[in-house]
């Protein structure tokens, strides 16, 4: 097994590995890469429902997704699923995924079965080096600050997102999460900080005025979207990709009108964030 990093910012590829026989010493490994660099890039896997789920089982529960359609007979695993004559896609804009949660997911872990001839990259960012290259001053006005998150805009069934997507969410009446979280977050495992906001899910700055709240939010998106703090994958049929939601964000591209892209996706339980 051989691991080096994607980018020097974020992910890490782990090369000459069959995830169906990791020893105990093997996924030791995997594991605290995963949680120092963010995300793991895995390719020539051949997984079968049941390998996908078996692995990810070995990180913590299966967090069932509520909205997306789930693999027939696997109700663990969710489709990520793009046909042909479909102009919107699933995750096509900078997000972290399940940050409306209370106990946000640890994190998900995506399995490519059909791609595109071209297109269809995914884009991950490092929370860890955003923070980390933000000036002392900005670091001391985020100290103690918390957003508030939430996911009626995107999963709800009266959502602008929903009706573009065409209705394809399910269980929409379910989409009332709320959650309040840390801006900086010092991640569970290795106690590393770093910024815990996002576009897709985080409504507000906590206790801020509407204007200046958007501002801060704006300022820090803008500071994240920088290149120098993302990797872009592109994809493969058989790579397994797998991101910690808690020091990442992604984004997956939607340059690939015409073409069906088919991806499995399982996420898997988190712990309380402070």
């Amino acid at each position: 097994m051989q691991i080096s990093k994607a980018s020097e910012a974020v992910g890490a590829i782990v090369e000459d590995v069959d995830l169906t026989s990791l020893s105990d010493d093997q996924f030791s490994k995997i594991r605290q890469t995963f949680f120092e660099s963010g995300a793991l890039f895995f390719r020539d896997q051949k997984l079968s429902p049941e390998d996908h789920i078996i692995f990810a089982e070995r990180w913590n529960d299966i967090d069932i997704n509520r909205f997306f359609t789930s693999v027939e007979g696997y109700p663990q695993i969710a489709k990520v699923l793009k046909e042909p004559d479909q102009d919107v896609n699933i995750g096509g804009g900078w997000h972290t995924d399940h940050s409306y949660d209370e106990i946000p997911a640890m994190g998900s872990i995506l399995y490519a079965l059909e791609i595109p001839p071209s297109g269809g990259d995914t884009l991950f960012a490092g929370m860890h080096a955003a923070y980390e290259a933000l000036d002392d001053a900005m670091k001391t006005r985020l100290e103690g600050l918390k957003a508030r998150h939430g996911n009626a805009h995107i999963f709800g069934k009266d959502s602008a997102y929903q009706k573009k997507f065409g209705g394809r969410f399910g269980n929409t009446e379910s989409a009332v999460q709320e959650a309040i979280h840390p801006v900086v977050l010092s991640h569970p495992e290795t106690g590393a900080k770093g910024l815990y906001v996002n576009p897709g899910f985080t409504l507000n700055i906590v206790d801020m005025a509407e204007e200046e709240s958007k501002a801060l939010l704006a300022e820090l998106y803008a500071h994240i979207s920088q290149p120098e703090f993302h990797f872009r994958l592109q994809w493969e049929e058989g790579m397994l990709a797998m991101w910690d939601n808690r020091s990442t964000w992604h984004y997956a591209l939607n340059d690939y009108q015409g073409h069906r892209r088919y991806l499995n996706r399982i996420t898997v339980a988190g712990v309380p964030l402070h």
